[in-house]
């Protein structure tokens, strides 16, 4: 069988947890940051776990991760 493509793009983006679900960051904190609120930042932080229903998508997306 012919290997399959790792889509460049989306591995830069997502990672796999242990359990295989996909971790993403969060949007809307690029720029124009002095217009959000201190709080709105702080909840901005970190990474969180992408929907269900993109999940399949996801794994087509990156077959070896």
């Amino acid at each position: 069988m012919p290997k399959l493509k790792t889509h460049r793009g989306a591995a830069k983006r997502f990672k796999r947890t242990k359990s295989g679900k996909f971790l993403r960051s969060k949007a809307f904190k690029q720029h124009i940051l002095t217009s959000k609120s201190r709080s709105r930042k702080r909840a901005l932080r970190g990474s969180t776990t992408v929907a269900d229903v993109d999940a399949p998508k996801l794994a087509r997306m990156l077959p070896y991760k």
